[in-house]
């Protein structure tokens, strides 16, 4: 090789290990001193000292390795300082006022709560298992098995003893949960293979779960608390829909009005199951309702994603079992898509006005409720491939990133509002039609006003009076079941805001021996019978929705489906029967003595409350001035008040 001047010879290859390595580099920047080069690059030997930039970038090299070194601590330290910070604002924003940092605290308990759990069973969970091992004993566990049971039966009848007591008329809807129950057990498949464990099992949860959202002041405060944040929360959707549609279109139209709710519902749906919330809250409750009842895997965890998903959508939680599940296992996931509402529409029925507390508490009642009547309706008979006591794991979301989640959230609602629009337009269309026919065949026999809503009013009323309704409210609710049996869910929720609607404007009880509204009581009982998708154009969609994932099981689908139809209504009528049976007046009545001493302009619910007692404890004397008993006797404003009264409503004591 020749030599260059200033450079002695550098092979082009050296032997290392047996490895032939380059013995040539080229490195970009300046040339050591005497070499020769051209365009900026120098030569210099493998082996050779490292040239300027090289030597430039040690420090930054050394500072990467140090951070590699190091991640797991410096995460740490981000992690502890972000957690002091957000405790600081916590305990200022508390402190500050607690009311309006209330949601706040909420969500802090929750997220402690989880991550507590994970915790504890992530350090302590073998040890908690150990612990556990003697209530393993076969002995053990018939022994506490049959001493829970008793002390549960004799609780029970306590109980109806004591509270019925002021209020017997509680053990009508004490009776119509039997009465649904012996029907049930009447049509059932197989009636010797009943498991009573489950049925009792789900009817006592969804009665404890009652007690606490209904009775008790803690969870009836937590439920009405939970029902105004989501009232608030939906609301923003009129800043979208109002850009979109404009102000007057959303404020006076139902379909800029409540469907853009399902579409914000869905996009914030799907963004909750992309960060894993609604799998981890679903698997958990699925834990519980399968460890205490005794059901499969797959199927508990089908009925538990209808709290929060659709009966179309909750099937596909568990597509890669349909295939290989019994037909008492596909029974329940039917009766569950019947039995519950989706979260979705959740939000188009609140915004129509109903109470917003019953229908999360219907929701999350119904199934265990679900899960019991579908076990007395088509118990199993054959071998679960599910029994494992691990469940049943739900998949991660198919997003990239929260964007994409949240886009197709909208954009998969946007199908939803369609089939809501368009049921809706055919139904309603269907139903004027029917009643316009049955109007017509009346008149030829001289009866008039024959619709399709009187004669589910009579032929439902029986029903209706054994959830616990007045005789007086049964008709009206009667009509309102019918039509969302045999129409829609939404159409009957419609009718029955505008029935609450009057009564909150103040509008007359009777007009003309016509009910114009129904008692608070049957409101709620109402709302808990019409909270479920059991309604005969729900057949198509179960049946659409199953065999698009399973075609080859379309012949077990439509043998059961017509069987978890009727069991999905009986979950919604034994969950009304509960409300039924657990409802109490609340709230402070009003002082009407020192309402009607005000001058009021406009009618409200308390001011019909009022004028009526106000009419009652009216007597007239001829061309002398009323007299007045009870609290209104010696008021010096009494007749004034009955004035003012008489201004808005007619009785026979106005003159």
């Amino acid at each position: 090789m020749e030599k260059v001047r200033g450079i002695e010879p550098i092979p082009l290859f050296t032997v290392k290990n047996g490895i032939e390595n380059p013995g040539l580099e080229f490195m970009e920047g300046g040339n050591p001193e005497g070499s020769k080069s051209t365009q900026g690059y120098s030569m210099r030997g493998n082996l050779g000292p490292l040239s300027y930039p090289r030597r430039h970038l040690q420090p930054f090299v050394k500072a990467r390795s140090f951070l590699e070194r190091h991640t797991s601590l410096f995460k740490k330290i981000l992690l502890g300082l972000l957690c002091l910070a957000y405790v600081a604002y916590f305990v200022a924003a508390c402190i500050l006022n607690f009311q309006r940092a209330l949601a706040l605290f909420v969500i802090t308990c929750f997220v402690v709560f989880v991550l507590a759990s994970h915790f504890l069973k992530k350090f302590f969970g073998k040890k908690l298992i150990r612990c556990l091992k003697p209530f393993k004993n076969s002995r053990l566990k018939l022994w506490m098995k049959w001493v829970f049971s008793g002390a549960s039966f004799v609780g029970l009848i306590l109980w109806l003893a004591l509270d019925t007591a002021q209020r017997p008329e509680q053990l009508i809807s004490f009776g119509g949960i039997f009465m649904f129950i012996l029907i049930l057990f009447a049509c059932s498949k197989h009636h010797s293979a009943v498991c009573w464990r489950t049925v009792f099992w789900g009817l006592g949860l969804q009665f404890v779960f009652g007690i606490l959202v209904i009775r008790t002041e803690p969870g009836f405060n937590a439920f009405q608390w939970l029902g105004d944040q989501i009232q608030i929360f939906l609301q923003y959707t009129v800043e979208g829909s109002s850009f979109v549609f404009g102000d007057s279109l959303v404020q006076n139209v139902f379909a800029f009005q409540s469907l853009p709710i399902i579409i914000f519902f869905g996009c914030v749906m799907s963004i909750l199951y992309y960060l894993g919330l609604v799998q981890w809250v679903v698997q958990k409750i699925a834990w519980f309702l399968q460890i205490t009842m005794g059901t499969t895997a797959a199927e508990t965890l089908a009925v538990a994603g209808n709290i929060f998903v659709g009966m179309s959508e909750a099937p596909l939680l568990i597509r890669p079992y349909l295939a290989d599940m019994t037909l008492s296992e596909i029974h329940a996931v039917m009766t569950g898509g019947f039995a519950t509402i989706a979260g979705t529409v959740l939000g188009a029925f609140i915004s129509f006005g109903i109470d917003a507390s019953s229908l999360i508490s219907a929701s999350v009642m119904a199934a265990p409720c679900a899960l019991a009547l579908s076990k007395l309706m088509y118990p199993e008979v054959e071998e679960s491939k599910f029994k494992s006591k691990e469940g049943v794991k739900l998949p991660p979301g198919e997003e990239r990133n929260i964007l994409e989640a949240a886009s197709n959230g909208a954009t998969d609602a946007i199908s939803l509002v369609a089939n809501v629009a368009a049921n809706l337009i055919a139904f309603l269309a269907v139903l004027a039609f029917v009643n316009a026919t049955l109007s017509w065949l009346g008149e030829l026999v001289d009866i008039h006003g024959l619709t399709f809503q009187v004669i589910c009013s009579y032929v439902l009323r029986p029903m209706v009076f054994m959830m616990g309704v007045e005789w007086a409210d049964c008709p009206l609710v009667a009509e309102i079941v019918g039509v969302k049996f045999f129409i829609n869910e939404f159409v009957a929720y419609q009718q029955l805001s505008q029935y609450k609607n009057r009564r909150l404007s103040g509008v007359e009880e009777w007009i003309n021996g016509e009910k114009q509204w129904i008692s608070v009581k049957a409101e709620i009982i109402t709302t808990f019978s019409l909270c479920g998708f059991a309604n005969l154009s729900s057949i198509g969609i179960t049946l659409g929705c199953l065999t698009s994932v399973v075609p080859q099981r379309k012949s077990d689908f439509c043998k059961i489906v017509v069987r978890a139809l009727f069991t999905g209504a009986c979950v919604s009528f034994i969950s009304a029967c509960m409300a039924g049976i657990l409802y109490v007046p609340r709230g402070a009545e009003t002082d009407c003595l020192s309402f009607l001493n005000t001058s009021f302009t406009n009618r409200t619910y308390e001011t019909y409350t009022c004028c009526s007692g106000l009419f009652q404890s009216t007597r007239l004397n001829g061309t002398n001035p009323p007299s007045f008993s009870g609290p209104w006797e010696d008021k010096e404003f009494s007749a004034r008040a009955l004035a003012n009264c008489c201004e808005f409503y007619t009785s026979a004591v106005c003159f």
